[in-house]
């Protein structure tokens, strides 16, 4: 590992706070380090390994399309990405889709689907998108712009105008913001992930849907982390019963290989044009082969299974020693410790579990199916680290 760690300090940009680990090999919920140490994980690649690390029948499907076409562009058409299009249209009731590669980049055409869409319905100046505080939309300069947390734009100015931040919860906020300002829409997530795994409460959710109804601001959903069964449904949304305008999404979509898409739904389903975006990468064959086969066996039962997982986690860690309160969503859980959260981490760490921080909380992202025998030994790991 000595070695490995001086060329990653040689070499690579110094963006990340690693843990000291060396993952090589993994298979399902477990993970192995280069001294053949056995780690449950529980950060899933943060949501992105929804069936666990080299699930096989999304390795079949992927290297059967690798051998196949792994690339073409979008000069051309190929099956995976009609296919995957097709499913995530028939699951949500949206009707059109444009993949990309990331959650910053669809979240990035769901910005501007709303930006073009606003503009030839409402005029030109009709641009602004309300966020909310603690919302986190990923890391190009203008999805951080969306990003309703100020120490991430600090090092970033000027950043990209036509963004408000409002309070989660207070919609007298967007109200009086809308008196002076031509709002093109409101950007949410339901569960604010890297703000500290808080949900969205479901008043908030339905007066901001009615708002938006009344007033023609479009209502985009981003489900980078919040989708594809992390949220005990397929979508975080369908916990609230509404349905919006755009839903961005990725992560857990690809199953460990980096897809995002931007799905339309009818109001704005035609507001892309030949030329109006693209990119590259985006519906790569393969990524897309490894998309139909998540989404396909993301059914009832297995939803049934993250809630079912949901309860027993929240059953174990609420009110237990040197927990302070449990929030989240699904799998998709924040604990907020006595003591810091990193030093909780580090100690899971040594006993064989991995799971991850967000803010002020060990953040807990395990694969949809984690074996209850697995899950139960590492929550039992992190009962006696948060204890200590």
């Amino acid at each position: 590992m000595a070695d490995i760690k001086r060329l990653d300090k040689t070499y690579i940009a110094g963006t990340y706070a690693r843990f000291p680990v060396q993952l090589v090999s993994g298979k399902g919920s477990l993970a192995w380090d280069e001294d053949g140490k056995e780690y449950i994980d529980l950060g899933s690649g943060i949501a992105v390994n929804g069936f666990g690390i080299s699930d096989e029948v999304w390795l079949k499907a992927v290297t059967e399309q690798l051998a196949k076409l792994p690339h073409a562009s979008n000069l051309y058409y190929t099956e995976p990405c009609a296919r995957l299009a097709e499913m995530l249209c028939q699951r949500t009731g949206m009707k059109k889709v444009f993949f990309g590669n990331s959650g910053a980049e669809a979240n990035e055409c769901a910005i501007k689907v709303a930006r073009k869409y606003a503009a030839e319905k409402h005029g030109p100046d009709c641009y602004t998108i309300v966020t909310l505080v603690n919302s986190f939309h990923g890391r190009t300069l203008t999805t951080l712009s969306a990003t309703g947390q100020d120490h991430y734009h600090e090092l970033y100015q000027p950043l990209t105008p036509g963004f408000a931040h409002i309070p989660a919860g207070d919609l007298d906020a967007l109200k009086a913001l809308a008196k002076g300002t031509k709002i093109a829409a409101v950007m949410i997530e339901c569960v604010q992930g890297e703000g500290g795994v808080v949900p969205l409460s479901e008043d908030f959710v339905h007066s901001l849907d009615a708002f938006c109804k009344a007033n023609d601001v479009l209502l985009v959903v981003d489900e980078v982390q919040t989708g594809n069964g992390r949220s005990g449904q397929l979508y975080a949304y369908m916990n609230y019963g509404i349905q919006p305008d755009v839903v961005s999404t990725a992560k857990g979509l690809g199953g460990g290989l980096p897809i995002g898409a931007c799905l339309m739904g009818e109001k704005v389903q035609d507001v892309f044009g030949p030329g109006d975006h693209g990119s590259t990468f985006g519906g790569n064959p393969a990524a897309c082969a490894g998309g139909v086969s998540i989404l396909s066996r993301i059914d009832d039962q297995l939803l049934a299974g993250v809630r079912e997982r949901s309860r027993y986690i929240f059953d174990q860690l609420t009110d237990a020693e040197g927990v302070e309160s449990v929030s989240g969503m699904g799998l998709m859980i924040g604990i907020k410790p006595v003591k810091p959260a990193r030093e909780v981490v580090s100690r899971c760490i040594e006993n064989g579990v991995l799971c991850l921080t967000a803010k002020d909380r060990v953040r807990l992202l395990p694969a949809l199916n984690i074996p209850m025998e697995q899950l139960e030994k590492a929550v039992a790991v992190l009962k006696a680290a948060l204890a200590e």
